[in-house]
């Protein structure tokens, strides 16, 4: 029997869920702590970055943030996969969360210490070669590597047929559960509203090369989604296309937009809506997924919507072999660096590299700066994620009655 989850019991059960997941892995933690990251920016005895030009940045530039997007049209290619703290910044923080997400994934994959050095090393180089003169500018363009090749090849195999079997059941329903949650009756009417607007149906219609079928909310449910974002408005819902049993469907992820933990540049001009910052930031970084997306107001939030497609998947690191991880790590970070390169002019591209290059210390053929901030805030994340395994099972103890704990220390 399945257990339905009541609209007024959900903020308690994500923040047990986001818990549990973060304490699965140390990378787990680092993956679902984007503000530690960011509070470590803030301190003063931290080391110091490089001011690299103002550009749109990932913001939350790890490992599982990249891999195969869809345009809709059967093109695919890898880009960055979540914008939600995408600001216009400086791409050195871009540099430094993949670092310290490779590290941490090789560590949780029991890689040696050696493989993160070498894949801070190989991401440096894949990194740079993006500014060279006559570098790829497009990310379908970039020669992927045989490892990163096996996930498109899967990607692009992708149905919706396989799409539908994963999320969808019986009659065209959003099966009710562990993922999906039962919307209130507000929330469904708001819903059905939202994707009755002008710019819902223009989106809809443009990833229908200009349908004009009758379109309508065949199902909605809150998804369970995600574990830094757990705990915003996250909404899946089945459109349906036609009538009858001639119908087709497409997947919507509707997803709230907050205030990014990522500092922007002060001069940068940005969407003041939070939800037309993640969507200007996919425009800019992600062209493919940026495509896809409407930003606007659900229940008084502002939120984002994109359809999901079958082939956007995500890359997992952590069951790559060691060759195959420094391989990886310098690919992830040429698809970083054409995203960042694609909006500098040649001036500013040659500027940045030789930075870069300057940096570079003779024993580690990386940046002294990357290299001694990632091994900075690995120790940061595997005390904190220690400290949050201590907590989250002292919090289970206590749930569960079978602990006593003194509170005074």
């Amino acid at each position: 029997m399945k257990t339905i989850v009541e609209p007024q019991d959900r903020l308690r059960l994500l923040l047990n869920h986001k818990n549990r997941k973060m304490a699965a892995s140390a990378h787990a933690y680092m993956r679902g702590s984007t503000r530690r990251f960011y509070e470590w920016l803030q301190q003063t005895d931290r080391v110091e970055l490089p001011d690299g030009p103002p550009i749109w940045i990932c913001g939350d530039c790890h490992v599982g943030n990249l891999g195969p997007i869809g345009n809709g049209n059967g093109k695919l290619a890898i880009q960055i996969r979540d914008l939600d703290q995408s600001v216009i910044g400086n791409p050195a923080h871009d540099l430094v969360r993949l670092g310290l997400s490779l590290a941490m994934a090789a560590r949780s994959s029991d890689l040696p210490g050696v493989i993160a050095a070498l894949m801070i090393e190989k991401m440096v180089e894949g990194y740079t070669s993006a500014f060279e003169p006559g570098a790829a500018s497009d990310h379908s363009e970039i020669e992927v590597p045989d490892v990163a090749r096996h996930t498109m090849h899967v990607a692009s195999r992708r149905s919706w047929k396989r799409l539908a079997d994963e999320r969808i059941e019986g009659d065209a329903v959003l099966p009710l559960g562990s993922r999906f949650w039962p919307l209130s009756e507000k929330e469904t009417v708001e819903v059905k509203r939202f994707f009755a607007s002008e710019e819902a149906k223009q989106l809809v219609a443009s990833l229908r090369s200009g349908s004009d079928e009758r379109v309508r909310v065949k199902d909605a449910a809150y998804w369970r989604k995600g574990c830094s974002s757990l705990g915003r408005l996250r909404i899946a819902v089945l459109l349906q296309f036609g009538k009858g049993k001639s119908g087709r469907y497409c997947l919507m992820d509707v997803k709230e937009a907050t205030a990014p933990a990522a500092p922007s540049d002060p001069t940068a001009e940005m969407p003041l809506d939070p939800a037309g910052r993640v969507k200007q930031g996919a425009k800019n970084l992600s062209p493919f997924l940026g495509s896809r997306m409407i930003s606007g107001r659900l229940l008084e939030r502002s939120v984002f919507v994109r359809e999901l497609l079958p082939q956007d998947l995500k890359i997992e690191i952590e069951t790559l072999s060691q060759e195959e991880a420094v391989t990886v790590a310098e690919f992830l970070a040429r698809v970083v660096g054409v995203a960042h390169s694609r909006q500098l002019n040649a001036a500013d591209r040659i500027r940045w590299k030789a930075e870069l290059e300057r940096t570079r210390q003779s024993s580690l053929e990386a940046p002294s700066w990357l290299w001694n901030a990632v091994v900075d805030l690995v120790a940061v994340h595997e005390a904190a994620y220690l400290e949050h395994c201590r907590r989250f099972a002292l919090d289970d103890a206590r749930r569960d009655g079978s602990f006593q704990h003194d509170e005074a220390e």
